[in-house]
Protein backbone atom coordinates (compact mmCIF):
# COMPACT_ATOMS: atom_id res chain seq x y z
CA UNK A 1 0.00 0.00 0.00
CA UNK A 2 2.68 2.14 0.48
CA UNK A 3 6.38 3.07 -0.90
CA UNK A 4 9.22 4.73 0.17
CA UNK A 5 10.78 7.94 -0.44
CA UNK A 6 13.76 8.74 -2.32
CA UNK A 7 16.95 6.90 -1.81
CA UNK A 8 19.50 9.42 -0.09
CA UNK A 9 21.78 11.73 -1.97
CA UNK A 10 25.50 11.81 -1.41
CA UNK A 11 26.41 13.37 1.79
CA UNK A 12 27.89 16.75 0.20
CA UNK A 13 24.95 17.58 -1.94
CA UNK A 14 22.64 16.38 0.97
CA UNK A 15 24.09 18.71 3.65
CA UNK A 16 24.16 21.66 1.37
CA UNK A 17 20.31 21.02 0.23
CA UNK A 18 19.55 20.73 4.08
CA UNK A 19 21.31 23.58 5.19
CA UNK A 20 19.17 25.78 2.63
CA UNK A 21 15.86 24.26 2.76
CA UNK A 22 16.53 24.64 6.99
CA UNK A 23 17.33 28.60 6.25
CA UNK A 24 14.18 29.07 4.02
CA UNK A 25 11.73 27.40 6.55
CA UNK A 26 12.96 28.87 9.74
CA UNK A 27 14.49 31.89 9.24
CA UNK A 28 12.60 35.16 10.21
CA UNK A 29 12.00 36.91 6.99
CA UNK A 30 10.60 35.76 3.93
CA UNK A 31 11.37 34.82 0.11
CA UNK A 32 9.16 35.66 -2.90
CA UNK A 33 9.19 31.95 -4.30
CA UNK A 34 7.35 28.69 -2.16
CA UNK A 35 8.72 25.41 -1.76
CA UNK A 36 6.11 23.02 -4.08
CA UNK A 37 4.77 19.70 -2.06
CA UNK A 38 6.51 16.27 -2.97
CA UNK A 39 3.93 13.55 -3.05
CA UNK A 40 3.52 13.03 0.87
CA UNK A 41 5.30 9.82 3.07
CA UNK A 42 3.58 7.53 3.17
CA UNK A 43 1.70 7.93 -0.31
CA UNK A 44 0.41 5.74 -2.23
CA UNK A 45 1.35 5.84 -6.40
CA UNK A 46 -1.55 7.80 -8.42
CA UNK A 47 -1.96 10.12 -5.15
CA UNK A 48 -1.54 13.63 -6.20
CA UNK A 49 0.74 15.71 -3.94
CA UNK A 50 -2.14 18.39 -3.58
CA UNK A 51 -4.76 15.78 -2.62
CA UNK A 52 -5.59 15.88 0.78
CA UNK A 53 -8.45 15.25 3.62
CA UNK A 54 -10.59 18.09 5.54
CA UNK A 55 -8.62 19.96 8.43
CA UNK A 56 -10.29 19.84 11.82
CA UNK A 57 -12.40 23.00 12.31
CA UNK A 58 -10.95 25.56 15.03
CA UNK A 59 -12.62 25.07 18.69
CA UNK A 60 -12.43 26.65 21.82
CA UNK A 61 -11.53 23.44 23.47
CA UNK A 62 -8.22 22.94 25.08
CA UNK A 63 -8.32 19.30 23.94
CA UNK A 64 -5.61 18.23 20.91
CA UNK A 65 -6.39 16.14 18.36
CA UNK A 66 -4.11 13.15 18.26
CA UNK A 67 -4.19 10.37 15.31
CA UNK A 68 -2.85 6.83 16.13
CA UNK A 69 -2.69 3.88 14.25
CA UNK A 70 -5.22 1.28 14.31
CA UNK A 71 -6.19 -2.39 12.70
CA UNK A 72 -9.13 -2.46 10.42
CA UNK A 73 -9.95 -5.26 8.35
CA UNK A 74 -6.99 -6.28 6.00
CA UNK A 75 -5.18 -3.23 6.80
CA UNK A 76 -3.51 -0.26 9.31
CA UNK A 77 -5.09 3.52 9.14
CA UNK A 78 -5.17 6.59 11.41
CA UNK A 79 -7.64 7.48 13.66
CA UNK A 80 -8.25 10.20 16.32
CA UNK A 81 -8.74 11.00 19.49
CA UNK A 82 -8.84 14.07 21.40
CA UNK A 83 -6.89 14.62 24.60
CA UNK A 84 -6.28 16.69 27.52
CA UNK A 85 -3.13 19.13 26.48
CA UNK A 86 -1.62 20.65 29.90
CA UNK A 87 1.88 22.40 29.14
CA UNK A 88 3.51 25.37 27.81
CA UNK A 89 3.93 24.18 24.85
CA UNK A 90 2.42 25.59 21.34
CA UNK A 91 -0.56 23.52 19.66
CA UNK A 92 1.24 21.85 17.47
CA UNK A 93 3.90 20.86 19.66
CA UNK A 94 1.23 19.64 22.82
CA UNK A 95 -0.26 16.99 20.41
CA UNK A 96 2.93 15.62 18.56
CA UNK A 97 4.36 15.13 22.37
CA UNK A 98 0.92 13.36 23.15
CA UNK A 99 1.53 11.30 20.38
CA UNK A 100 5.08 10.49 21.14
CA UNK A 101 4.87 10.05 24.84
CA UNK A 102 1.17 8.24 25.98
CA UNK A 103 -0.47 5.64 25.35
CA UNK A 104 -4.33 6.02 23.50
CA UNK A 105 -7.48 5.58 25.44
CA UNK A 106 -8.39 3.02 22.67
CA UNK A 107 -6.50 -0.15 23.63
CA UNK A 108 -6.81 -1.22 19.52
CA UNK A 109 -4.84 1.93 19.05
CA UNK A 110 -1.24 2.02 18.74
CA UNK A 111 1.93 4.37 17.89
CA UNK A 112 5.49 3.42 17.03
CA UNK A 113 6.65 6.54 18.06
CA UNK A 114 8.70 7.47 21.52
CA UNK A 115 8.77 10.17 23.83
CA UNK A 116 11.62 12.39 22.52
CA UNK A 117 14.14 14.18 24.24
CA UNK A 118 14.03 17.48 22.13
CA UNK A 119 10.72 18.74 20.47
CA UNK A 120 10.07 21.76 18.88
CA UNK A 121 7.26 23.32 16.13
CA UNK A 122 6.92 26.32 14.51
CA UNK A 123 4.48 27.36 11.78
CA UNK A 124 5.74 29.80 8.70
CA UNK A 125 3.61 32.59 7.14
CA UNK A 126 2.86 30.28 4.18
CA UNK A 127 0.95 27.33 6.18
CA UNK A 128 4.35 25.22 6.69
CA UNK A 129 4.06 23.66 9.57
CA UNK A 130 8.19 22.93 10.71
CA UNK A 131 8.51 20.06 12.90
CA UNK A 132 12.22 19.23 14.75
CA UNK A 133 12.42 15.95 16.97
CA UNK A 134 15.64 14.33 18.51
CA UNK A 135 16.46 11.06 16.94
CA UNK A 136 15.35 8.90 19.63
CA UNK A 137 11.88 9.59 18.96
CA UNK A 138 12.36 6.84 16.19
CA UNK A 139 13.59 4.23 18.78
CA UNK A 140 11.31 1.68 17.23
CA UNK A 141 11.80 -1.23 14.92
CA UNK A 142 9.02 -1.33 12.37
CA UNK A 143 8.16 -2.34 8.99
CA UNK A 144 8.17 0.13 5.93
CA UNK A 145 4.78 0.23 5.83
CA UNK A 146 4.26 0.96 9.27
CA UNK A 147 6.74 3.62 8.98
CA UNK A 148 5.10 5.31 6.14
CA UNK A 149 2.03 5.35 8.71
CA UNK A 150 3.65 6.58 11.85
CA UNK A 151 4.93 9.54 9.39
CA UNK A 152 1.53 10.13 8.28
CA UNK A 153 0.29 10.06 11.40
CA UNK A 154 2.98 13.04 12.81
CA UNK A 155 1.16 14.96 9.72
CA UNK A 156 -1.97 14.65 10.57
CA UNK A 157 -1.39 15.76 14.01
CA UNK A 158 0.46 18.54 13.34
CA UNK A 159 -2.13 19.32 11.09
CA UNK A 160 -5.25 18.83 12.65
CA UNK A 161 -4.02 20.69 15.90
CA UNK A 162 -3.00 23.71 14.27
CA UNK A 163 -5.99 24.07 12.31
CA UNK A 164 -7.89 23.20 15.95
CA UNK A 165 -6.15 25.97 17.33
CA UNK A 166 -7.25 28.21 14.86
CA UNK A 167 -2.89 29.21 13.51
CA UNK A 168 -3.28 28.34 10.50
CA UNK A 169 -5.45 28.93 7.16
CA UNK A 170 -7.29 26.13 6.51
CA UNK A 171 -8.80 27.42 3.65
CA UNK A 172 -5.27 26.74 1.97
CA UNK A 173 -3.03 23.79 1.78
CA UNK A 174 -0.78 22.99 4.80
CA UNK A 175 2.12 21.20 4.74
CA UNK A 176 4.39 19.79 6.81
CA UNK A 177 8.61 19.38 7.20
CA UNK A 178 10.15 17.01 9.88
CA UNK A 179 13.56 17.53 10.67
CA UNK A 180 15.72 14.81 12.61
CA UNK A 181 18.18 17.34 15.12
CA UNK A 182 17.68 19.82 12.69
CA UNK A 183 18.76 18.12 9.53
CA UNK A 184 16.18 17.21 6.50
CA UNK A 185 18.81 14.15 5.18
CA UNK A 186 17.38 11.75 7.81
CA UNK A 187 15.74 8.55 7.43
CA UNK A 188 12.47 7.65 9.77
CA UNK A 189 12.83 4.91 11.62
CA UNK A 190 16.03 4.21 8.94
CA UNK A 191 13.04 3.35 6.22
CA UNK A 192 11.30 6.78 5.13
CA UNK A 193 13.72 9.62 3.56
CA UNK A 194 12.40 13.01 4.63
CA UNK A 195 13.65 16.26 3.56
CA UNK A 196 10.13 17.14 1.31
CA UNK A 197 7.45 18.66 2.26
CA UNK A 198 4.60 16.48 2.78
CA UNK A 199 1.05 16.70 3.16
CA UNK A 200 -2.46 15.28 4.42
CA UNK A 201 -2.47 11.35 2.43
CA UNK A 202 -5.82 10.50 2.08
CA UNK A 203 -5.31 7.01 1.30
CA UNK A 204 -4.18 6.34 5.16
CA UNK A 205 -7.04 7.57 7.50
CA UNK A 206 -9.80 4.89 8.55
CA UNK A 207 -12.96 4.77 6.02
CA UNK A 208 -15.15 5.19 9.47
CA UNK A 209 -14.29 5.78 13.27
CA UNK A 210 -16.35 6.89 15.95
CA UNK A 211 -15.79 10.37 17.54
CA UNK A 212 -17.91 10.39 20.60
CA UNK A 213 -18.02 7.99 22.94
CA UNK A 214 -14.30 7.77 23.39
CA UNK A 215 -12.93 4.55 24.63
CA UNK A 216 -13.76 4.00 28.63
CA UNK A 217 -15.95 7.27 28.85
CA UNK A 218 -19.16 7.21 30.60
CA UNK A 219 -22.89 8.33 28.84
CA UNK A 220 -25.08 9.40 31.93
CA UNK A 221 -29.12 9.47 32.22
CA UNK A 222 -29.31 5.48 30.33
CA UNK A 223 -29.11 7.47 26.93
CA UNK A 224 -26.16 6.99 24.15
CA UNK A 225 -25.60 9.67 21.55
CA UNK A 226 -22.44 8.64 18.91
CA UNK A 227 -21.39 10.63 16.46
CA UNK A 228 -18.85 9.70 13.39
CA UNK A 229 -17.46 10.80 10.59
CA UNK A 230 -16.83 8.39 7.04
CA UNK A 231 -15.13 9.28 3.81
CA UNK A 232 -18.25 8.35 1.85
CA UNK A 233 -21.09 10.93 2.47
CA UNK A 234 -24.72 9.96 1.85
CA UNK A 235 -23.94 6.08 2.90
CA UNK A 236 -25.21 3.93 4.88
CA UNK A 237 -23.56 3.23 8.57
CA UNK A 238 -24.75 -0.26 9.88
CA UNK A 239 -23.59 -0.58 14.47
CA UNK A 240 -24.16 -2.85 16.53
CA UNK A 241 -24.13 -2.39 20.56
CA UNK A 242 -22.71 -5.13 22.65
CA UNK A 243 -22.33 -6.12 26.41
CA UNK A 244 -18.68 -5.66 26.99
CA UNK A 245 -17.66 -8.66 28.81
CA UNK A 246 -18.13 -10.32 24.83
CA UNK A 247 -14.70 -9.12 23.33
CA UNK A 248 -15.01 -10.24 20.06
CA UNK A 249 -16.06 -8.20 16.53
CA UNK A 250 -19.09 -11.50 16.56
CA UNK A 251 -20.39 -10.92 19.60
CA UNK A 252 -24.34 -10.94 19.62
CA UNK A 253 -25.90 -7.32 19.79
CA UNK A 254 -28.30 -6.10 21.87
CA UNK A 255 -29.43 -3.79 19.48
CA UNK A 256 -28.55 -2.46 15.91
CA UNK A 257 -29.21 -0.56 13.35
CA UNK A 258 -28.36 1.55 10.47
CA UNK A 259 -28.38 5.22 9.24
CA UNK A 260 -27.30 7.31 6.56
CA UNK A 261 -24.39 10.05 6.67
CA UNK A 262 -24.62 13.49 6.10
CA UNK A 263 -22.50 15.09 4.06
CA UNK A 264 -20.44 17.39 5.66
CA UNK A 265 -17.91 18.91 2.74
CA UNK A 266 -15.09 17.83 0.78
CA UNK A 267 -15.32 14.30 0.78
CA UNK A 268 -16.24 13.73 4.06
CA UNK A 269 -19.70 12.46 5.93
CA UNK A 270 -21.21 12.26 9.12
CA UNK A 271 -23.57 10.22 11.38
CA UNK A 272 -25.52 10.05 14.59
CA UNK A 273 -27.76 7.81 16.33
CA UNK A 274 -29.26 8.12 19.62
CA UNK A 275 -29.87 4.54 21.65
CA UNK A 276 -31.79 4.57 25.00
CA UNK A 277 -30.10 1.41 27.29
CA UNK A 278 -29.62 0.09 30.63
CA UNK A 279 -26.67 1.46 33.15
CA UNK A 280 -24.04 -1.04 32.60
CA UNK A 281 -20.58 -1.54 30.01
CA UNK A 282 -21.27 -2.04 26.70
CA UNK A 283 -19.27 -2.09 23.01
CA UNK A 284 -20.44 0.58 20.26
CA UNK A 285 -18.89 -1.16 16.58
CA UNK A 286 -19.71 0.68 13.08
CA UNK A 287 -19.56 -1.18 9.95
CA UNK A 288 -19.76 0.35 5.95
CA UNK A 289 -22.22 -2.72 4.99
CA UNK A 290 -24.56 -4.46 6.62
CA UNK A 291 -22.52 -7.10 9.46
CA UNK A 292 -25.32 -9.92 8.51
CA UNK A 293 -24.49 -10.87 5.10
CA UNK A 294 -21.15 -12.32 5.81
CA UNK A 295 -18.09 -13.02 7.76
CA UNK A 296 -16.37 -10.13 5.90
CA UNK A 297 -19.17 -7.30 6.73
CA UNK A 298 -18.53 -8.85 10.01
CA UNK A 299 -14.86 -7.19 10.89
CA UNK A 300 -16.19 -3.74 12.39
CA UNK A 301 -14.32 -0.61 11.17
CA UNK A 302 -13.70 0.94 14.50
CA UNK A 303 -15.49 0.14 17.88
CA UNK A 304 -15.85 2.08 21.25
CA UNK A 305 -16.03 0.49 24.81
CA UNK A 306 -18.33 2.64 26.71
CA UNK A 307 -19.96 2.67 30.56
CA UNK A 308 -23.60 4.00 30.48
CA UNK A 309 -24.91 5.37 34.07
CA UNK A 310 -28.58 6.40 34.88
Amino acid sequence: MATSGPSPRPRRVARAFGAALVALLLASCTANGQPQPTMAAGASPGISASASVPLETSQTSTKSPVYWLGRARNGVYLYREFRDAPGSDNAVAKALRLMMSTKPLDPNLFSPWQSPKKLAASISGRNVITVDVSSDAFNSSVDEQTAQLAVQELVYTATAAAASAGVIDSGQPVQVMLLVDSRTDQLAFNRVQLGQLMQRDPAMVAPIWIIDPQAGTSSPHSQLTADGRTTSPGAAVYWQISRADVKTDKAPAIVSGHTTSVPSGQGQGQFRLAVSLPPGKYVLRVFPSDPGTGDAAALAWDSKDFTVTQ
